[in-house]
C-alpha cells in the first residue's frame, strides 16, 4: 500500500489549512497516512534556522498573515487569523495525538488530529487544556480518558518521531514524504498528488 509520513505541529497553521485537502488526496489514491507530531519549536527550529513566531523579523510576521488569509479564502477554510489560544506548549496535544496513535492506530489519529487543529485555528478551543482534548478525543469517536491518561508513556513515543523528523532533515510543517521524497508545507499538496499518481 502506498504509505505518507506526515509530520505534523498540532498548533500549525499551514498545517490545519493542509490536513483535510492531505486526507482526501490519500483517499483519491488508496494510500495510508502515518501522523508523526513533532517539537517542530522546541527542538526542529533551533537546529534548521528556523525561528518562533514571535522572533520573526515584522515584515515576516506581517506577510504571514496576508498569506493566512489569502489561502483561506481560495480554500474555503475558516481561519482565525488571531486565534485567542496560540501559541501554546505544543508539546501536549502532540502527546495526545501520540497516544491515540498507539491505542487506536494511524487513521483514528489522523481524525483527532484534524479535530485538535479546526480548534485551535476555528473553534477558539485551548488545545493544551486536557479538557478540551478529552472532549475533541470523544468527538471523534475516541475514549479521551484513555488518551489522556496515556500522555506520560506517550511522550517517548513523541520524541522519537522527532528524533526521525530531524534524520529526514525536516524543517517546517507541514512535512509530507513519500517514497523517500519530501514535500513541505500545504501548498505543495499538488505535487504529492501528482507522485501519488505517477
Amino acid at each position: 500500500m502506498k504509505t505518507i509520513t506526515y509530520y505534523l505541529s498540532p498548533q500549525s497553521p499551514w498545517t490545519y489549512l493542509g490536513h483535510d485537502r492531505l486526507v482526501a488526496i490519500a483517499q483519491k489514491h488508496g494510500a495510508a497516512i502515518e501522523p508523526r507530531p513533532c517539537a517542530l519549536g522546541k527542538a526542529i527550529f533551533p537546529i534548521s534556522g528556523g525561528l518562533p513566531l514571535n522572533k520573526r523579523s515584522p515584515q515576516r510576521q506581517a506577510y504571514r498573515l496576508v498569506e493566512l488569509q489569502r489561502w483561506s479564502e481560495v480554500l474555503g477554510v475558516p481561519l482565525n487569523l488571531h486565534p485567542r489560544f496560540f501559541p501554546i506548549d505544543e508539546s501536549i496535544p502532540a502527546t495526545a495525538i501520540a497516544a491515540a496513535i498507539h491505542l487506536e492506530g494511524n487513521a483514528a489519529a489522523l481524525k483527532f488530529a484534524g479535530a485538535i487543529l479546526r480548534a485551535v485555528w476555528a473553534e477558539e478551543r485551548d488545545i493544551s487544556n486536557e479538557d478540551t482534548l478529552a472532549e475533541l478525543a470523544g468527538g471523534c469517536g475516541l475514549d479521551g480518558a484513555a488518551i489522556l491518561a496515556a500522555r506520560p508513556q506517550a511522550l517517548g513515543r513523541y520524541e522519537a518521531y522527532t528524533r526521525d523528523a530531524i534524520e529526514q532533515q525536516v524543517f517546517g510543517a507541514p512535512w509530507y514524504v513519500y517514497k523517500g521524497e519530501p514535500f513541505w508545507g500545504q501548498d505543495r499538496l499538488d505535487f504529492l498528488d501528482r507522485a501519488l499518481a505517477a
